[in-house]
């Protein structure tokens, strides 16, 4: 059997033109302000049906998701949304800026993967990387039972050590102008490839065969998919060919010149006993602390000059100041977590979590009590968050006290430590630019 599969894609317009007006990002990245941006551009943008309850970090109300649904199926009839007769794949394409400014373009391939629990499997494994949330997953779960759709991608990851899939994928995107087209609002250009014809299947089929897939962003819509078909089958049995047993993933080869991750920061809050000085104090002969000035957006530049390892910056909110810090102990998570690979325990945000959060902050700053994260993505995130001001990566009034500011997490980590079967902590990768969510959907039933 093969390892992907085209499929019957529900799309606007038939997929085609420009549907800049109604594809949204993902619904993890977008707050109701969000939102509500994209519905006053085009109120059929597939925001209203696939972020019917904000803040999407945990269950909404029932009544939310019914109404989702009932849009989603008013679209269906009245021709808004149509389905595809015929299966296909779609090559696409994202053309964007750097970190630098330089224009980078990142190709993959939508299509199914067979719905299987983690892990490694005969023909290759669905691999996952991060730890997950349980009220995201809840949130969608209940949104994929109402619309019984899979309405955005996951994104995926696999070897294409011979660039086979890559090299496929070039000459479809050369052959031809793309179908649809879309602008998001982050200046993103996504462009899509309609690709039905057999042999071309076959030969994207063959270059995947055996390769493992590596999750790498949308894990709690991967469990939610897992967690739906487990649910229809305890409600009885389910055909081999239900469609439920195929996920819609969007895989882009490990070798893409485009592939690009940005560090996922830390905004530390809720701490009943912060200040910088009583944290410093707690974090002596743990942390080297060195101080870095009071320009926030020149503190990763600080941190790269440091020739230690592992390197973070710190950014104390309340007077402005910056510092960079180092371990004093090379492997300090070696104690704790001996069992796990190396490259497990030297991620710096497994380092935060578990050295400068809960051997610091919790113990000496807290009383022992959780303190509240957000996860900003951009120096201006984290600025924005210490305003007061509630981001999709979370914040809002009074929680910024401590921002750690984070290198990207390697590439070579992620394989590592996906193939040694562990899990990074939360929010350890983001891997820009996020796939749009609106160019297909995947219908269940």
């Amino acid at each position: 059997m093969p390892s992907v599969y085209p499929f019957r894609a529900v799309q606007y317009s038939g997929g085609k033109g420009d549907l800049s007006a109604v594809v949204a990002p993902p619904y993890d990245v977008l707050d109701a302000a969000g939102k509500a941006a994209l519905l006053a551009r085009d109120p059929r943008n597939v925001v209203a049906v696939d972020l019917p309850h904000t803040p999407a970090k945990e269950l909404g109300p029932p009544e939310a998701y019914q109404k989702a649904a009932d849009l989603f199926r008013s679209w269906l009839a009245d021709g808004t949304l149509s389905r595809r007769d015929q299966p296909a794949m779609f090559a696409y394409r994202q053309t964007f800026r750097g970190t630098q400014g330089k224009t980078h373009q990142r190709s993959g391939m939508a299509c199914c993967v067979a719905t299987v629990p983690f892990g490694p499997q005969q023909g290759g494994g669905i691999l996952p990387h991060e730890e997950t949330f349980s009220g995201p997953k809840e949130d969608r779960l209940a949104l994929m039972k109402a619309t019984r759709a899979q309405l955005s991608p996951i994104f995926g990851l696999h070897a294409d050590d011979q660039g086979r899939a890559t090299a496929l994928l070039q000459r479809v995107m050369a052959a031809k102008a793309p179908d649809a087209t879309a602008t998001t609002g982050d200046g993103v250009l996504h462009e899509v490839w309609t690709v039905g014809e057999g042999s071309t299947l076959r030969a994207y089929q063959d270059a995947l065969a055996g390769e493992d897939v590596f999750i790498a962003d949308g894990h709690h819509r991967y469990n939610t998919a897992l967690n739906y078909l487990r649910g229809l089958e305890g409600a009885g049995p389910v055909a081999a060919d239900h469609p439920a047993r195929r996920c819609m993933i969007v895989l882009v080869g490990m070798n893409d010149p485009g592939l690009a991750i940005w560090p996922t920061h830390r905004v530390l809050g809720g701490m009943k006993g912060y200040t910088f000085a009583a944290f410093a104090a707690a974090a002596q002969g743990v942390l080297n602390i060195q101080e870095a000035g009071s320009d926030i957006k020149r503190l990763e530049a600080a941190m790269r000059s440091r020739p230690e390892p592992s390197v973070v910056g710190l950014y104390d909110f309340a007077t402005g100041r910056c510092y960079t810090a180092s371990f004093t102990n090379p492997d300090p998570l070696r104690a704790k977590f001996g069992a796990k690979p190396e490259a497990w325990r030297r991620l710096d945000v497994a380092l935060i979590q578990h050295v400068i959060v809960e051997q610091v902050c919790q113990p000496a700053l807290n009383g022992g009590a959780p303190v509240k994260w957000a996860f900003p993505h951009t120096i201006d995130e984290v600025v924005a968050i210490g305003s007061g001001r509630e981001t999709a990566a979370g914040g809002g009034s009074s929680a910024a006290q401590l921002a750690v500011i984070v290198k990207p997490t390697p590439l070579d980590a992620v394989k590592a430590v996906s193939r040694a079967g562990e899990l990074m902590p939360q929010k350890s990768t983001f891997f820009y630019p996020k796939l749009a969510t609106g160019l297909f959907l995947n219908p269940l039933e």
